[in-house]
């Protein structure tokens, strides 16, 4: 399984995504679940997957393909004049790796599904977050959906939906996130380290600060500790629960 967060901020977009993917408790690898594309000065493109592998790794690469061709002769999203068209082709992208899966065996094409979370910014426009869902449809980041979630999402979004402030500096953003991913991993061991993170600034049209948390990064440890200490103290702090009150 897996757990990738793409946050919309006043300041720009956040992207987190752990690395987890197995196939059976001894079959466990780390996969980069993070693509980004980049026209410096013109735009940039970020696409975090969760599903099926096979599926994603797909996608990402005819995309990347189609991006390096003719733009007159074959389009792509290094040559679509909104975000928005870029969603739409990025899911029907999804949906043509999907059906093609999907009618060379037996197995229903649910099995080859696949989330994904695109965000970026092209020239002339501000910056725009989509959640496209397996079936290729979609929908964007507003003021009521700042943030979307993918995979192993139930475990952490209560601290996002608590402690989320669009007015939020990166920095607490990411501090925020790890919080959440840390929340995730203590209950699932689907997901894990190392997280890739990046975080793009508006306007910028460049790629922005990139960072990958290791396992034993001694930031996440502080996190980690500092965040399980504060919910005892916080949970003591709380009035005793009585009968008959």
């Amino acid at each position: 399984m897996t757990y990738c967060v793409g946050m919309k901020l006043d300041r720009g977009l956040v992207f987190i995504s752990d690395t987890r993917t197995n196939a059976g408790v001894d079959n466990i690898s780390q996969v980069r679940k993070m693509k980004i594309w980049e026209e410096p000065g013109e735009r940039v493109i970020t696409l975090l997957s969760a599903g099926n592998l096979g599926t994603t790794q797909s996608v990402v690469s005819l995309l990347d393909e189609r991006s390096k061709a003719p733009q007159e002769r074959d389009p792509s999203i290094l040559s679509d004049p909104s975000m928005f068209e870029v969603a739409r082709r990025v899911g029907a992208t999804l949906r043509e790796v999907v059906r093609t899966h999907s009618d060379e065996g037996q197995e229903s094409a649910s099995t080859f599904g696949a989330t994904l979370i695109l965000g970026g910014q092209i020239k002339g426009s501000e910056p725009k977050l989509f959640l496209i869902y397996p079936e290729g449809n979609f929908i964007e980041a507003s003021a009521d959906n700042p943030f979307f979630q993918i995979g192993e999402a139930k475990y952490g979004r209560p601290i996002l939906l608590r402690a989320y402030d669009k007015e939020m500096s990166f920095e607490n953003a990411i501090k925020l996130l790890l919080v959440s991913f840390d929340s995730t991993i203590r209950a699932n061991v689907a997901v894990d380290l190392p997280f890739d993170i990046m975080a793009y600034d508006a306007d910028s049209l460049k790629i922005g600060q990139e960072k990958r948390i290791e396992k034993d990064d001694p930031y996440f440890a502080q996190i980690s500790s500092g965040w399980g200490e504060a919910l005892k103290l916080a949970f003591d702090a709380l009035p005793d629960f009585q009968f008959g009150a």
